[in-house]
């Protein structure tokens, strides 16, 4: 499968830096693995650096140094992709299905990722977190007004909340105007990060959160 793989852009070296071999083994893996596991359709090999993977990593000089929670982390995008390009971040990848963290664990030590931690759960039963991250990110995992409920009793007072978003974001926004108030989220915005770097500009929820 790998041959169907999209070539690396050369946004990829840009982005990683010197960490870009970590990002093409993963690829790689992702490639090879990821149909058969679950992990993508099969439609996404020949986009998977661009709609994923460079998707994913645009969005990494976002994040503060910290401890940061990946919401639903499934395959490993965005939390082993932001790790990869954030080694000074502590990434907590919360995910429920036990067949994923196990791909997440088998990457994390494949690629010699120290500064991860695969936490199986769903996010609202994931209270050892709570109101102890720095920033909570989640991407293609469901629409804002779910989302925020899930994601945002995981921040500390003063954290953010940087959610990984389709096109559709400003419509999840006016849906959900109850849940960001109920939240006391306050500064939320749209980002479009990437544009002329990546061929798919990534869309970017932001939030503050106050306790």
């Amino acid at each position: 499968m790998t041959s169907l793989l999209e070539q690396e852009p050369a946004a990829a070296g840009e982005l990683f830096g010197d960490r870009i071999d970590l990002a093409r083994q993963f690829a790689g893996a992702l490639a090879e693995h990821g149909e058969q596991r679950g992990l993508i359709g099969p439609q996404e090999l020949p986009r998977l650096w661009n709609r994923h993977i460079l998707n994913s990593a645009i969005a990494a000089p976002l994040f503060p140094a910290g401890r940061v929670g990946d919401v639903g982390s499934g395959g490993g995008l965005p939390g082993i992709v932001l790790a990869i390009a954030r080694p000074d971040v502590e990434w907590i990848l919360i995910e429920p299905m036990e067949r994923r963290c196990a791909w997440l664990n088998e990457q994390v030590s494949s690629l010699g990722l120290d500064n991860v931690i695969v936490e199986r759960a769903r996010a609202e039963e994931a209270g050892r977190y709570e109101g102890m991250l720095d920033a909570v990110t989640a991407r293609a995992v469901s629409a804002l007004r779910t989302l925020i409920p899930w994601t945002a009793p995981l921040a500390q007072d003063g954290g953010e909340l940087i959610l990984l978003k389709g096109q559709s974001v400003d419509g999840e926004i006016e849906k959900a105007a109850k849940v960001i108030r109920k939240h006391k989220l306050t500064n939320s915005r749209v980002e479009i990060i990437g544009e002329g770097v990546i061929a798919e500009p990534t869309r970017v929820f932001r939030a503050d959160v106050r306790a």
